[in-house]
């Protein structure tokens, strides 16, 4: 983890725009005339973000929504994507996946780049713009002491979407395969929170990043989350990611315009951010979830 953390410290030291956030988020704000457009962009490596073997159609399918699930905790419309993807043996199934993707969301392709190394790992990048549907943008770094957290569905489902997959059962791997960005929950939810992101990597890391973001301490009760697993795998539904749930906040006494479950509140913290697992304070990301 701390690999990547070093190098987002390095970027920082570039000349960054103040859309940027300072990186502290996954997409940057850019106002433009009267418009306020987010923009985001996200990668796939095969076998890591992926199954070795997996069908293209649906690395397509993870790849759009993923990034689509960034511009859902941004509360913003999409308007675009550009995507980029080394090519293969099956591009044929890639470019029908990216067309189900695209046409479920009703989201145009707006151009993008492919490549051709004959190696393997292959690699897939997408670009995703969208229209901000509320202004000030949510972010992480907006969660106030006194807020209560809260996130939408269930957690581990694509856990157990990915053990159905490597059994053979595509049938019940949908959650893993085809994971859905929550788009008109993040546009009911962004007039309304004071800070929100997508669970990517494990609601314990990316509630850690909140944290340190809101420079709070995010007080969670981890038997109040819902899984989709068994209760013997509580902690395994909340670090393994790939669920793209929205993790957000909101003021005391404020009921969320979605469905969701509040999980925990917000209280002060000297210096930096730390996350409080019931009752025991987290002050490293290391195991929390998916490190890139």
């Amino acid at each position: 983890m701390s690999g990547e953390l070093d190098l987002i410290e390095r970027l920082r030291a570039l000349p960054l725009h103040e859309g940027a956030r300072n990186l502290d988020d996954d997409a940057a704000v850019l106002d433009i005339g009267g418009e306020t457009l987010v923009l985001t962009h996200d990668m796939l490596v095969e076998g890591v973000h992926t199954a070795p073997g997996q069908d293209a159609a649906d690395v397509a399918w993870k790849l759009v929504a993923t990034n689509l699930s960034d511009l859902a905790a941004k509360g913003a419309r999409p308007i675009g994507v550009l995507v980029g993807f080394t090519r293969g043996d099956d591009d044929a199934r890639f470019v029908a996946g990216l067309e189900e993707a695209l046409t479920h969301y009703n989201v145009p392709l707006l151009g993008g780049d492919t490549v051709s190394s004959g190696k393997s790992p292959r690699s897939h990048g997408l670009t995703a713009i969208g229209r901000a549907s509320h202004v000030p943008v949510p972010s992480r770094g907006g969660a106030r002491s006194g807020d209560a957290i809260w996130v939408t569905g269930t957690l581990g489902a694509a856990l157990a979407g990915f053990e159905a997959f490597t059994a053979g059962d595509r049938a019940q791997a949908g959650a893993y395969l085809r994971p859905r960005a929550l788009i008109d929950d993040g546009l009911a939810l962004a007039p309304a929170v004071t800070a929100m992101m997508d669970v990517s990597d494990g609601l314990l890391l990316d509630a850690w990043r909140m944290a340190q973001s809101s420079e709070v301490s995010l007080v969670l009760e981890s038997a109040a989350a819902p899984i989709a697993l068994p209760e013997a795998r509580r902690d395994e539904a909340l670090r393994w990611g790939d669920d793209y749930q929205l993790l957000f906040t909101l003021p005391p006494g404020t009921a969320p315009p979605v469905r969701a479950t509040r999980i925990g509140t917000v209280e002060p913290c000297d210096g930096d951010g730390a996350l409080v697992v019931d009752g025991v304070s987290i002050t490293s990301p290391d195991g929390l979830g998916y490190s890139h």
